[in-house]
């Protein structure tokens, strides 16, 4: 473990954060090296805190704790993530024989100067206790390793020979507060606190005396691991590394079982751990430290290896249905011996090991489902070394129920915002501009996770950049007219989230000529693109659709010229006219198992469809401006791109319409459906 320390850019700190003062300042910049480092801390980990003098509003020096806000990150953390408590109101608490979890958040609330702010940290009242002006926490993997051991106080003492104060596992919060002041007043001389079963605390006059302790003694539990005997890994599976397509039937087959945002990772490390007989034992332990359950869940789920397709799902709807009355009699089982009431929460796995393949991970999104692969690979190595060293061994289940279903402990996760389309994925072809571009920003709007596909990479590429990281964004340069390309798209698309729930199929170019004068070429080039790619796209969305067993929604981009067609516009008529049929086909042979299928007829509308001076060209066939052209219909008003995109977005909550047109035309007497 390497201290990062550096003075030149301590000083930068400084200047940057001059307003906050230097106490902050310093806080600021030592919190972000400890986020930075995972092996310290991961995901709104730790936590850090420092005394310090502000002044009230009218002008009186008031002293305070500064301690991280709940759920915020170190890494990124600046001065506002460091809420302040008035110091005095925190330390008179003390005395007290007991305080809820309720009254300790509302004592700490009351007592804030900017009422604003947000929640302060749990373990606001254990930084509170302690006399250091510079206080910070971990939950560093080598400490851990260290700590979650059967005799972990006797390897405790052994390693720190007194300079560190042992604390045995009290659940966050006031008794743990006051018993680890406790424990430090018996030796005032102690550099820190080692928690059993939770990590380390140390302190320090200054930012740097603080965070040199920290990575001082975790360097320690790193060195003395690091002579421990090697793991000799007993392999249970022996077959090959499941290959690329597997992977991604594997994943679209979890996502049915489990609907929610599905991410993996494999890494030698990862397999070596998933394809051993050790893992099977190991998993089944517990987290590493309590903190980590409200995101990897007590324990993870076991796949087996990769079969046929149909035995594999057979084998992962037992796995997880299993899981699903193993969570819930833990659950009751709790509830009962505990003697309380407690809203379950859902009974999905958020860790999934697969042999051959690695580890999955089921989240609300993308961000915690890698939150969630983060915690458990670094579980793996704190596991593999706490057996190099002696025996992994967790909490008890109790304790771990009290943390998993902790008020205080599961606001760190913040408020999920349930959307109408949380936890569904986009898949979206002729993205980079117009109705593309507006339909993914419509989606991703209501919560969806895109995956965005166009031919120009450049274009799309810039689309993304403008979206401003407002969605979870996956995208790939894919050309419609190409089969394996389209296949490809969707393979990524499964890997990247575990499959796809909503298929825009909206790619096309806009031919002209006459009919009968008309070129074979042009006429076949429109057909390519206007309907077999819808075919293609479709055809290989199915095939997702089918895999994951959720239903599952078609939508293509049609045209008002398949009702009205349009002198000199047959190249494009005639291939969206297929469209609708293709639509409605698609609608009445898989409605059964609940694909839906629809489309939008647009019509005039201002995208790249018209480039070339095609739009001027089909207003002055009429004898009209551009302006009156596309604002010509019953409405007298122009169609946009996000009009079209509001249908699709209609059209896709709309659970029980299948089979139908949807006009965005401003109104058309000419094009009505029938």
């Amino acid at each position: 473990m390497k201290n990062h320390w550096r003075d030149a850019e301590a000083k930068s700190f400084l200047k940057i954060y001059a307003h906050w003062g230097e106490d902050l300042a310093l806080r600021t910049y030592s919190a972000r090296l400890i986020g930075q480092d995972p092996a310290l801390v991961l995901h709104g980990g730790g936590n850090t805190s420092v005394k310090t003098t502000l002044r009230s509003a009218i002008g009186e020096a008031v002293s305070v704790l500064c301690v991280k806000g709940s759920g915020w990150n170190l890494d990124t953390i600046g001065p506002e993530g460091h809420p302040a408590i008035r110091l005095d109101a925190l330390r008179r608490l003390r005395p007290l024989p007991e305080l809820s979890d309720e009254e300790m958040v509302n004592q700490l609330r009351i007592h804030m100067p900017d009422s604003s702010g947000p929640n302060p940290s749990v373990e606001t009242l254990l930084h509170a206790f302690l006399p250091h002006k510079f206080v910070d926490h971990t939950h560093a993997n080598a400490v851990l390793s260290l700590v979650d051991q059967p005799d972990a106080e006797k390897r405790a003492r052994d390693w720190v020979d007194g300079r560190l104060g042992i604390v045995p596992y009290i659940m966050p919060g006031f008794a743990l507060a006051r018993l680890a002041a406790e424990i430090y007043e018996k030796d005032p001389r102690v550099e820190g606190l080692l928690l059993l079963k939770h990590g380390i605390f140390t302190f320090g006059q200054t930012a740097k005396e603080s965070y040199a302790r920290m990575t001082r003694w975790v360097d320690s539990a790193e060195k003395r691991l690091a002579k421990s005997r090697p793991i000799s890994w007993k392999a249970a599976y022996k077959g090959p590394p499941v290959s690329p397509g597997q992977v991604e039937q594997a994943a679209n087959i979890l996502r049915g079982q489990v609907p929610l945002i599905i991410r993996r990772r494999s890494t030698p490390s990862i397999l070596q751990f998933v394809n051993s007989r050790q893992s099977a034992v190991w998993s089944q332990s517990g987290p590493a430290t309590p903190d980590h359950v409200i995101r990897t869940k007590p324990r993870p789920m076991l796949l087996p290896p990769f079969l046929t397709e149909p035995a594999y799902r057979k084998a992962v709807r037992s796995a997880v249905e299993k899981f699903k009355r193993d969570y819930q009699n833990y659950f009751v089982r709790q509830c009962r011996l505990k003697k309380v009431k407690k809203k379950p929460l859902d009974p999905f796995p958020r860790v999934i090991l697969a042999p051959g393949a690695g580890l999955f991970a089921a989240a609300q999104d993308a961000k915690a489902a890698d939150a969630a692969l983060d915690i458990y690979e670094a579980t793996i190595g704190i596991m593999e070394k706490a057996y190099r060293a002696g025996r992994y061994q967790s909490l008890p289940e109790g304790d771990i129920f009290d943390m998993e279903y902790w008020s205080l402990e599961q606001a760190k996760l913040g408020k999920t915002e349930e959307r109408p389309f949380s936890r569904k994925i986009v898949w979206i072809s002729g993205a980079a501009s117009g109705i593309g571009r507006a339909t993914a920003d419509a989606f991703g709007a209501l919560g969806a996770h895109l995956f965005l596909t166009d031919r120009d990479a450049a274009a799309l590429k810039k689309t993304i950049e403008s979206l401003g990281g407002k969605h979870p964004i996956a995208w790939a340069v894919c050309d419609v007219t190409s089969e394996r390309q389209v296949r490809d798209s969707f393979d990524r698309c499964s890997v990247t989230y575990g499959g796809v729930d909503i298929v825009v199929s909206n790619a096309g170019i806009a031919p002209t000529g006459d009919i009968a004068d008309l070129s074979e070429e042009v006429l076949r080039k429109s057909f390519e693109i206007n309907f077999f790619a819808h075919q293609t796209v479709a055809k290989a969305a199915v095939a997702v659709f089918r895999r994951q067993g959720l239903g599952g929604a078609l939508l293509f981009n049609a045209s008002k010229s398949t009702f009205n067609p349009g002198a000199g516009f047959g190249p494009y008529t005639l291939p969206k006219a297929g469209v609708i049929a293709l639509m409605k086909q698609y609608a009445v042979e898989l409605g059964p198992e609940g694909i839906r299928s629809n489309a939008v007829n647009a019509d005039r509308v201002r995208t790249g469809l018209y480039a070339d001076g095609l739009l001027e060209k089909r207003a002055r066939a009429r004898g009209l401006t551009v302006d009156q052209y596309v604002s010509g219909n019953l409405l007298r008003k122009e169609v946009f791109p996000e009009d079209v995109a509001g249908a699709f977005v209609w059209l896709a909550q709309a659970e029980k319409t299948t089979g139908t047109v949807i006009p965005v035309d401003g109104g058309n007497a000419a094009a009505f459906p029938r």
